[in-house]
């Protein structure tokens, strides 16, 4: 690929404010990971809101049998068992996010990886958390365009885009680069998440400026869509976040 071709193609990157659609999509996703035991971890919902495992879209693609414009929504399914508050509160944070958020953007270059499809037409990046054994969920909804030019995305992955396959070494490789950019108020991704866990488990009451200062910049960054649900309560939380916006 040419110089000004892979350069035009790194700056052709749509944003979208439309919380609106964001909302109805976290509610979607809040309904449908409530009733269904999903454990893979990559989802792709379509733009008439259906969703597949990715390896099923995948290979529905390949066979011609749904169209890569299609796609609208690229999915990470994180579960575990046991309450982690940096990666509940802050999913776009935790470990996977980062390359996630890269195999969308890619995708919807038009690229191919493990992870990553032709789907030009990709919109949002939505990540779920749920904690197995006490039942909360979590989901955030950011737009792609957004995301990628606020985490300086299209700078880092400029030097792997030679061909249409990209390594999948090479995205770890950027998701690293990622983790290690101190945008969150001075922290990187990896120092934020122990500060968060400090404040919210040990209770160290000392880092409050410095969380407030982490969600400030972690809002500024993703301008994500959050809203939790208890699984117990059947309740559906609104983030106080999303009104500012």
């Amino acid at each position: 690929m040419k110089a000004d071709e892979l350069l035009k193609l790194l700056e052709n990157i749509e944003v979208d404010e439309n919380i609106a659609e964001k909302r109805e999509i976290a509610e979607y996703l809040v309904r449908k990971f409530s009733v269904d035991e999903l454990l893979c971890t990559n989802f792709i919902i379509t733009k008439d809101r259906k969703m597949y495992e990715f390896v099923s879209f995948k290979k529905l693609l390949e066979s011609n049998e749904i169209s890569p414009n299609d796609a609208y929504v690229y999915v990470l399914n994180s579960y575990s068992v046991g309450y982690d508050s940096a990666r509940y509160l802050y999913p776009f944070l935790m470990y996977g996010s980062k390359e996630t958020l890269i195999n969308a953007y890619l995708s919807k270059l038009g690229f191919r990886s493990s992870y990553v499809i032709p789907t030009p037409k990709l919109r949002y990046i939505a990540i779920v958390v749920r904690t197995l054994d006490v039942g909360p969920t979590s989901v955030e909804v950011a737009d792609i365009g957004t995301a990628v030019i606020s985490m300086k995305i299209p700078t880092l992955v400029r030097g792997i885009l030679g061909t249409k396959y990209i390594d999948d070494y090479d995205i770890r490789h950027v998701a690293s680069l990622l983790d290690s950019q101190k945008l969150f108020a001075g922290y990187d991704s990896y120092e934020a998440e122990d500060i968060i866990r400090e404040y919210y488990e040990s209770l160290d009451a000392s880092l409050a400026k410095e969380v407030e200062a982490i969600r400030d910049a972690y809002t500024r960054i993703f301008k994500q869509y959050r809203i939790e649900y208890n699984l117990e309560t059947k309740q559906i939380q609104v983030s106080d976040n999303n009104e500012s916006r």
